[in-house]
């Protein structure tokens, strides 16, 4: 028996797709780049293009309709081209916006930082000024501006740029005060960097996706002031054509010729919302948190992709839930992440089932997989059968998805202060989730959430009912969110480590809460943690699980007392006991496998003392051991104990 513990992996690069492919993902993004990309296009080889003089003017020709011979797009008033004042007019309003933009955007988006982070009176006196100058029409302090400094493109461009400072250092402003305050920027200044390392590589970044956005929006903006004040001969001046100035001429023969007007609005409303959507595009890269192998698009319920010809067992009908074969991946560039390879569980009337393993494991996966609540994309569910008193979840419509949601089977997750809404009491949101799937009034919903805060032991619920989640504890708000779990008598309650994060003593008030009301509502559990301790206190039954895998089952007794598996071993061994100060708690030597690049034969050979050559070929199956007992191990522990018994 060798007793070689291997080490991980070195880490491969990641396959994840850069900043282009991110971006052509995103479809309309994509059509805003192809827009934006032709029309600057234009405007950079107008000079190359076989296109009339824009300022040369043929009376004899007005007024021309659009694929005139020789105009495609007809002519104005004065007999010049309009399609090459377009393309003409595109070079002056891409340039004024665009400078514009960035001149605001610097100043704006400094103003808002320094702001933001500072404070106390730097911030007041910084945002007084910028009160002062949002107190005025914002376009009658451009026209202001520009009466000051004369007519001219130049000077309307100063103009733009000024009066849309405020609009970057309000935004900016708001976004750096919430950052300046959180935990990260905290441990930075601990750390020694400066205050302006600490803006421009701890801020600056989270607040980038907002700068850009704001640009996006504000390029428009700029493009149609200038257009407004070419309009009122204070922008480009004649025979200078720009967008604006254009569709001002077209004003006057708006009637009798309209396309005069038409063709330079349809070109600012092409420019405009090509920019618009670029952004989002944009902001979308730019935001780590959208980066999961696709730009993340909200859905109702996890994209379900099953082999054809897929076959499992019969539903068991005594099973509240009954899960087989359970695939969920993930796709993130060209990897595939197995995080769920063909979960069984299986879970009865008022029982308690402990699914149980390290961070990583696939746990939360698989209990999210249940009712399609994982993201997709990158998730979906690529095989398997998930089964609530018999009826086929993964056949369901999303109508039937969403009535059994918060009705039949309910969720608790882990962290409830995210969990909760911020904006709303805790009262609103029980009886939003009473009124969801029972038909009564507001005052009847709010009778039943007093009577839900009560059952979950929360003193003066009728008060609690009007508390916003940040006034009150962790605990309290752990059993709020078991309250709404309960609201509407659930068949299925899924508990994802609901108590981590809780102290030792309202851990224990609220498994014991649990334990009981499972009893008292003939409610299932499906309890999610990582603490052997924890499910002692309430499991009936324990699912060992490791790399998307079970590996053991059994009753908590037959687990606890005798595991099989060297990894439950392991597990139970990481948790101390009181009394037993001399026990010696055995730390789990390596690391878990990544899920995209499994060992073959057993995941956990590498870190197992007890692996043999046979462990690392082919599938191991989940074997019975008898009792109701599994182990997904050709070698289980139990087989020792047996044999020392009998030599005994």
């Amino acid at each position: 028996m060798s007793a070689t513990i291997e080490t991980a992996k070195p880490a491969r690069g990641s396959d994840r797709p850069d900043a282009i492919r991110l971006m052509l993902n995103n479809r309309l993004a994509t059509a805003g780049l192809v827009i934006l990309a032709f029309m600057a296009a234009l405007a950079l080889l107008a000079p190359l293009l076989p296109l009339a003089d824009p300022d040369a003017t043929a009376p004899a020709q007005r007024l021309l309709r659009p694929f005139a011979e020789g105009h495609l797009l007809g002519t104005d008033a004065l007999g010049r081209d309009i399609l090459s004042r377009i393309v003409w007019g595109l070079r002056v309003s891409l340039a004024v916006g665009i400078s514009a933009t960035l001149i605001a955007a610097f100043f704006g988006s400094l103003i808002g930082l320094v702001a933001g982070y500072a404070g106390g009176r730097t911030d007041t006196l910084l945002m007084r000024g910028i009160d002062m100058l949002m107190a005025f029409p914002y376009i009658l302090l451009a026209l202001a501006i520009v009466a000051v400094l004369g007519p001219g493109l130049i000077n309307a461009l100063y103009a733009i740029a000024a009066v849309n400072i405020p609009f970057f250092a309000r935004n900016i402003r708001g976004v750096t005060l919430g950052l300046a305050r959180r935990e990260f920027v905290d441990a930075a200044r601990l750390s020694g960097k400066s205050h302006t390392r600490i803006l421009t590589s701890e801020i600056l970044p989270n607040v980038m996706p907002v700068i850009v956005v704001t640009m996006s929006t504000t390029v428009g903006w700029m493009i149609l002031e200038t257009a407004g004040l070419s309009f009122l001969g204070l922008g480009a001046q004649p025979p200078q054509a720009d967008l604006g100035s254009m569709l001002g001429d077209g004003r006057r023969v708006l009637f009798n010729a309209p396309h005069v007007a038409l063709m330079p609005g349809i070109a600012i409303f092409l420019l405009v919302m090509s920019i618009n959507l670029l952004g989002d595009g944009i902001r979308d890269v730019l935001d780590p948190r959208l980066k999961s192998g696709a730009l993340t698009r909200p859905v109702a319920r996890t994209a379900i992709e099953l082999p054809a010809g897929e076959t499992h067992a019969d539903p068991v009908p005594s099973a509240v839930l009954d899960v087989a074969g359970l695939k969920t991946q993930f796709q993130i560039g060209s990897k595939t992440l197995h995080a769920v390879g063909g979960v069984d569980l299986l879970l009865g009337e008022t029982e308690c089932l402990g699914l149980v393993g390290e961070s990583g494991s696939g746990k939360s996966v698989t209990a999210m997989s249940i009712m399609g609540l994982v993201p997709t994309p990158p998730g979906r569910i690529a095989g398997g059968a998930i089964r609530l008193k018999g009826e086929d979840l993964l056949a369901a419509s999303d109508d039937r998805i969403r009535q059994l949601r918060g009705g039949a089977v309910s969720h608790v997750f882990q962290d409830p202060l995210s969990t909760l809404h911020p904006l709303f009491t805790v009262g609103d949101q029980i009886i939003e989730a009473i009124r969801a799937h029972q038909p009564l009034g507001h005052a009847q919903a709010r009778e039943r959430a007093k009577e839900l805060l009560a059952l979950v032991r929360i003193p003066n619920p009728e008060q609690r009912l009007d508390a916003w989640p940040h006034e009150l504890s962790g605990g309290m708000r752990q059993r709020v969110c078991i309250a709404m779990a309960l609201a509407n008598d659930a068949e299925l309650l899924i508990a994802d480590e609901p108590t981590t994060a809780l102290d030792v003593t309202v851990q224990a008030q609220i498994l014991a809460l649990m334990n009981k009301l499972r009893h008292e509502k003939q409610a299932s559990i499906l309890f999610i943690t990582h603490d052997f301790g924890v499910v002692s206190a309430l499991c009936d039954r324990v699912a060992v699980m490791y790399a998307g895998r079970i590996v053991e089952t059994g009753t908590t007794e037959q687990v606890l007392e005798s595991p099989a598996h060297p990894y439950t071993r392991k597990l139970i061994d990481c948790v101390p006991v009181l009394g037993a100060p001399e026990r010696r708690l055995d730390a789990i030597e390596g690391l878990p496998p990544s899920v995209d690049d499994l060992p073959e034969g057993c995941a956990f050979a590498p870190r197992c003392p007890r692996v043999q050559p046979e462990c690392r070929r082919g599938e191991i199956a989940l074997d019975p051991l008898g009792g109701g007992r599994a182990a997904r191990c050709l070698f289980p522990l139990v087989e020792d104990d047996e044999r020392a018994e009998t030599d005994a």
